[in-house]
């Protein structure tokens, strides 16, 4: 018998099931508006996430003072709870909170690199605008550093076999995972703006 063991979750679900068309339209607007208002963020972004713009390291509690991010908060909470059920997490009675929350914005030739989310329990990206031809979010097996002697896969390998496996990218879309599971985002080879939010969560 052969069985899986030690699975590494991903959730990927539409936010809600219609009607977000005008509202990813008001969240793109305020992301452009926020980046064009975010000196601090740009000047951070020109040095450390090249041809692109995120409020990472200048507004990142968006929910605290954006009616729109906070629409936006309390509707991904609902998945997080759903999400850290799948995990049979043992939250022990305590609260789960946004702790993080800001925007990526990534024209053409910008890229993301391998990275986790240190102090924080789940991490997600909620997609707001996702040209055609967008890279999509790509994880990394957690154990590809001890795979020492082992041969590569086959290239029909199932994904839950491979070392990589890349999320596409769908405006509406919700994906959260574990925050320390490795991710990236490819170059944005398509002449438009992908425009996301990401954020996370810890629990007290």
């Amino acid at each position: 018998m052969i069985r899986a063991t030690f699975p590494t979750l991903i959730y990927s679900e539409p936010l809600v099931r219609s009607g977000l068309g005008r509202f990813n339209a008001e969240l793109a607007a305020e992301c452009r508006a926020l980046r064009d208002f975010d000196e601090a963020g740009r000047k951070w972004s020109l040095k450390n996430y090249p041809g692109g713009y995120t409020s990472y390291a200048s507004m990142n509690e968006l929910h605290r003072f954006s009616s729109t991010f906070a629409l936006l908060e309390k509707r991904i909470t609902g998945h997080v709870h759903r999400f850290a059920r799948a995990l049979e997490l043992d939250l022990r009675g305590r609260t789960i909170r946004m702790t993080d929350f800001w925007v990526n914005i990534m024209p053409a030739s910008a890229a993301h690199s391998l990275h986790l989310h240190p102090l924080s329990f789940v991490s997600g990206t909620y997609y707001v605008v996702t040209p055609k031809g967008c890279p999509g979010i790509k994880f990394e097996d957690p154990r590809l550093d001890r795979f020492m002697a082992a041969p590569p896969r086959l290239p029909t390998a199932k994904s839950a076999n491979r070392s990589h496996v890349t999320y596409p990218a769908k405006a509406g879309n919700l994906v959260l995972f574990e925050s320390w599971l490795r991710h990236e985002v490819s170059q944005n080879r398509v002449d438009a703006e992908r425009i996301s939010v990401s954020f996370n969560y810890n629990w007290s």
